[in-house]
């Protein structure tokens, strides 16, 4: 049975950006990597899972440039990071249509001063 009474898995992952972290689950009984944060692993129903710290690289898998009208134009990208587990981000301090796949990327942690949560970006490894 899952214990449900403790901090969620989502809250867990948020305390992990707010110290500069990329969190992800890890499956002790099968080693299967889980991204984004869950209760169960998917496909096995494991309920054994373990938080791990991410070195924070990847390298771009996917990438397209959103040009809204009357606004900037950026990026959204599909990073797949060295751990083994894929989230969709931006690459920042570089014009969108400069972000290539294959391209190595590092992470860092996005905090807007309105008091909304963190979230994963990420700017050139080089």
């Amino acid at each position: 049975m899952v214990d449900l009474t403790g901090i969620s898995p989502r809250q867990e992952y948020l305390n992990y950006l707010k110290k500069g972290e990329l969190a992800y689950q890890v499956c002790s009984e099968n080693g299967q990597v889980v991204f984004y944060p869950r209760v169960v692993a998917p496909i096995s129903g494991n309920t054994n899972l373990e938080w791990k710290v991410s070195k924070g690289f990847g390298t771009v898998y996917s990438t397209t440039t959103v040009c809204p009208r009357g606004k900037e134009p950026y990026d959204v990208s599909l990073i797949d990071m060295d751990e083994g587990f894929r989230l969709m981000s931006r690459i920042e301090s570089l014009d969108p249509m400069d972000v290539k796949i294959g391209m190595r990327v590092k992470f860092k942690v996005h905090q807007d001063d309105d008091g909304s949560d963190p979230y994963p970006v990420f700017q050139p490894a080089e």
